[in-house]
């Protein structure tokens, strides 16, 4: 049986697959795992609830708070906020759980459950199991004055506003930023923190309507902010997801600037001042070659781990990393934060190059990026994508014939029903065409009957 939790929580269409009853369900599993054993808050244990703006994290958010209040726990509901935001508030205001009403980058038509514990940490495959295994289950049920209450403080992300600010060593002052929100949960937090560290903003993508978050803005659509960082003459463009724990850039000549670049001149960064820790970086699989390239000549080593931000956090926390991320804009500061976080990855990397002052395009230079082309295969059995022996024949040969100067990659989606076929070699011609020949047998040799 298929785990209910991915890579990222629980995701998926919006009233069909994460349902108001799933919610509810989620929710008391969560409530009896993280709250109600073991040490809690008095009289009852607390929750922190947020949402992106999504219509229907309306109703979806009313039946986690629902679920959590009918098992006993106080509920928090901060309302639109990032996802780190929740993440940080769970452990500001006291919360024994935190719960984000999301589906980040994907279209506004999904929508996502995703918990994190006390500390605002994500949680361990192993827990999230016990919070499923729960659901269904008989269960005693407070009366009286034992049920949960529930209250609104739209105004607690202030203090994360302030806290991503603090962490910030060189003033934004005389930067010209382009901030894309993806009309999501940045859109008034993002600008806000920009403007306070010191920065000159120019927003787009910040008019939510609960229809067009990620809609043709945001970081997996960084275009329209690459071409209004050169229209309103930007020293440098940021772009935020819909939940706002990515973040992908532009140089002032609208190049795109992505999560590994950002990593590696992070990572530069702090070498130089000492404070990268056993000069490692941690990234995925999918991270470009050329950036462990760029690290090496600087004497810092890369870690790779499965995609997701929370391998990537479980590889940091276990030696102690201080930084690490993914080529998609979820970046991770352990020493600030305890996951990904957009706004403060926006935040470091314009510090960044405020102490630098140089030109964005010169500070990502630093890290050349082999030719890279991702093709996502859908309607495959995308379990089978490991183990098929055609598929893995020709994978085989594409990886003999590329040697040391690229390398392939499948891999099927965490999140949704497909797999990505990528590739890194000298040219742009020839990852294309690797890329193309793999898919065309992933599609042959793994499409679903209809």
């Amino acid at each position: 049986m298929a785990r209910l939790f991915g890579t990222d929580g629980v995701r998926g269409l919006a009233n069909r697959d994460v349902t108001a009853e799933l919610a509810l369900d989620l929710a008391v599993g969560a409530a009896h795992v993280l709250a109600l054993r073991g040490e809690f808050r008095k009289p009852r244990p607390r929750a922190i609830v947020g949402r992106d703006p999504r219509a229907s994290g309306e109703f979806l958010s009313a039946a986690v708070a629902a679920g959590l209040a009918s098992a006993g726990v106080d509920v928090v509901d901060v309302g639109v906020v990032p996802t780190p935001a929740v993440a940080f508030l769970t452990g500001r205001l006291g919360g024994d759980l935190g719960v984000m009403i999301s589906a980040s980058h994907n279209p506004m038509q999904d929508n996502g459950i995703k918990f994190f514990d006390r500390n605002g940490y994500k949680l361990d495959d192993d827990v999230e199991d016990q919070i499923a295994a729960l659901m269904g289950e008989n269960w005693e049920r407070p009366v009286g004055a034992k049920v949960g209450r529930i209250r609104y403080d739209y105004s607690a992300v202030d203090a994360y506003v302030d806290a991503l600010v603090d962490t910030v060593t060189y003033s934004l002052e005389g930067l010209r930023v382009v901030v894309d929100c993806a009309h999501g949960a940045a859109s008034v937090v993002g600008p806000l923190a920009l403007e306070r560290a010191g920065a000159e903003v120019i927003v787009i993508g910040n008019e939510p309507d609960g229809e067009n978050i990620n809609h043709e803005y945001g970081a997996t659509a960084p275009r329209r902010m690459a071409a209004a960082t050169v229209g309103h003459s930007a020293d440098v463009g940021v772009s935020f997801d819909g939940d706002a724990d990515r973040c992908i850039a532009s140089d002032e000549e609208g190049i795109i600037v992505d999560g590994d670049k950002i990593m590696g001149m992070l990572a530069i960064g702090a070498a130089e001042a000492g404070r990268l820790k056993d000069n490692v970086l941690v990234t995925t699989v999918m991270s470009n070659l050329g950036l462990r390239l760029a690290m090496e000549e600087r004497g810092i080593s890369t870690v790779q781990t499965s995609v997701g931000d929370r391998y990537v956090l479980e590889e940091m926390l276990r030696h102690g990393y201080t930084i690490g991320g993914e080529q998609s804009g979820h970046v991770l500061l352990t020493e600030f934060s305890t996951t990904g976080d957009g706004i403060l990855t926006a935040l470091h990397l314009l510090s960044r190059l405020a102490e630098r002052r140089v030109k964005m395009s010169e500070l990502a230079g630093a890290i050349t990026q082999l030719p890279q082309v991702m093709i996502n295969v859908k309607d495959v059995d995308k379990a089978a994508a490991r183990t098929h022996e055609g598929v893995l024949a020709a994978v085989a040969a594409e990886e003999a014939a590329l040697g040391d100067t690229g390398r392939v990659l499948l891999r099927a989606s965490g999140t949704e029903p497909l797999v990505r076929v990528m590739v890194e070699a000298p040219t742009q011609e020839l990852a294309q065409g690797c890329a193309q020949r793999l898919a065309d047998v992933v599609r042959e040799h793994l499409a679903l009957s209809s």
